[in-house]
């Protein structure tokens, strides 16, 4: 038994997709996120639901769509990035592409294609289902820096919300996903005092020597087994080899499995700054990114088995991977909502200039949101 969509044509799907891949769009490009919320009001007033932009300050624009408006519960939340990771130039340098089996461009699977297979699946759905639910998309501008200027109007709709599925792209083999790590970003400054480094070190204070103590205890903080892991993956400082060095930073990137592990680790950074390894250098520690881990519940789990039957009855196979990467979806899980993640078609590549999309996913993927839609409905 399938889902017929039957104006779909390929053609005229990767024609629409081209405006919105050839727009560069990375985050807090402003100018390119409110070329594509635009192209996006428009497709959704179309359709006549209700759209809302929403000012995300530094970030630029998101939008909240939705089919009734003056309906305080959402029965399904959906939500997608507009954003991309790449700088502008990107699309000068390689737009939009297709061959046989694959569509190339940066964000066409990360996650512009997630987007309009929202789009494609409302347009061509039963109005009768729609009417039985009250529906909202929310679009954001800055998910590739961890929603920082989106999270607290993407929370604030989702309390309201009983289930939310995110349009990122499915791996490569077509998963869905089920969980993510949770991700943390610092930036760590070290002051210290300069001095000559031929004729006075003693006076001087080194910056680095604390920064190089303080990557040894971060790195002793990673734990493979239960997957909390933290990597210094920048460090800079110093203006010069013979001058004791005033200054150092260093940018720490951590992913977790365990909410209160990272609790742990951040309380653990946090502490070191009152026990410098250097007398005299003083240490700030700036968490400039943060989402919870999405680990699935009882009621996630339900709502698995109703997109397993769904793709059952159309004949697609249902697999679930867990990912060390975030998205939106982890701000919403650790609310308790059931959230499920990787609706859009199949991709792989991403943040790369390797991304692709796999279209002969794009259809069957319509068809799945439908029918998820369509038995969240019943």
């Amino acid at each position: 038994m399938s889902i017929s969509l039957q104006d779909f044509s390929l053609e005229n799907y990767l024609e629409e997709l081209r405006p919105l891949i050839d727009v560069d769009c990375g985050t807090l490009t402003k100018e390119g996120i409110e070329v594509i919320a635009n192209q996006m009001e428009k497709k959704y007033l179309d359709m006549g639901w209700y759209v809302k932009r929403v000012d995300c300050g530094i970030a630029g624009t998101g939008l909240e769509v939705r089919n009734k408006p003056d309906s305080e519960q959402i029965d399904v939340m959906m939500i997608g990035h507009m954003d991309t990771v790449f700088p502008v130039g990107t699309v000068a340098a390689r737009p939009m592409t297709t061959d046989e089996n694959r569509a190339y461009g940066p964000g066409v699977s990360d996650m512009k294609s997630g987007l309009l297979n929202v789009v494609y699946a409302l347009r061509n759905i039963d109005k009768a289902v729609t009417d039985k639910l009250s529906i909202c998309i929310c679009m954001n501008p800055d998910e590739e820096i961890g929603s920082l200027h989106s999270e607290e109007w993407l929370k604030s709709v989702a309390v309201n919300a009983k289930n939310v599925l995110v349009a990122e792209a499915a791996r490569a083999d077509g998963s869905l996903v089920k969980a993510r790590k949770g991700m943390a970003r610092y930036r760590l400054g070290f002051a210290g005092k300069a001095a000559h480094a031929g004729n006075d070190p003693q006076s001087g204070r080194s910056a680095i020597t604390e920064m190089a103590n303080w990557v040894l205890a971060i790195n002793a903080l990673t734990n493979f087994e239960t997957g909390t892991t933290l990597n210094v993956g920048v460090v800079n400082g110093g203006a010069g080899a013979n001058i004791v060095p005033d200054h150092a930073e260093a940018v720490v990137d951590v992913r977790f499995w365990d909410n209160d592990e990272y609790a742990d680790a951040d309380a653990k950074i946090r502490a070191l700054t009152e026990t410098p390894f250097v007398d005299g250098v003083t240490i700030t520690v700036e968490r400039e990114a943060h989402k919870p881990s999405m680990v699935p519940s009882e009621k996630t789990e339900a709502l698995m088995a109703l997109v397993e039957q769904s793709g059952q009855e159309l004949g697609i196979d249902i697999k679930w991977q867990e990912v060390g990467g975030g998205s939106d979806a982890n701000l919403t899980a650790v609310m308790g909502i059931p959230t499920l993640d990787g609706f859009g078609p199949a991709g792989a590549g991403f943040h790369s200039a390797d991304e692709y999309l796999e279209l002969n996913t794009i259809k069957p993927r319509v068809q799945l949101l439908m029918r998820v839609l369509e038995k969240l409905a019943a």
